[in-house]
């Protein structure tokens, strides 16, 4: 059975930082390419970084410099360190696992960027 459980999310100033977590398992983790996906309220679901299974990087343009995604094979764990936060950051997180056609998704952790 593949569980996603993330961690990390909570409430903070803008230009503050966080740092989410995730945690997998029943999967070949190190195989796996993981993202990090985002929800708005009444926004579309959006992509925010992705690692490969080789640790290749890429991120959507408007978190470009702010936000890491990292990933440690040996405890089969994501992470997004989030710095300069915003308010439009604003959302809830989750953490995806792809490994060949299969996609996971965890429950999602909320995120909120205000002052």
């Amino acid at each position: 059975q593949v569980q996603l459980v993330e961690s990390g999310g909570g409430l903070v100033q803008p230009g503050g930082s966080l740092r989410l977590s995730c945690a997998a398992s029943g999967i070949s983790f190190s195989l796996s390419f993981m993202r990090w996906y985002r929800q708005a309220p009444g926004k579309q679901r959006e992509m925010v970084a992705g690692i490969s299974a080789e640790g290749s990087t890429n991120y959507v343009d408007s978190v470009k410099g702010r936000f890491t995604i990292s990933r440690d094979n040996g405890k089969n764990m994501v992470y997004l360190q989030m710095n300069s936060l915003k308010p439009e950051d604003t959302a809830v997180y989750y953490c995806v696992a792809r490994i060949g056609y299969d996609g996971y998704w965890g429950q999602g952790t909320q995120d909120t960027v205000s002052s």
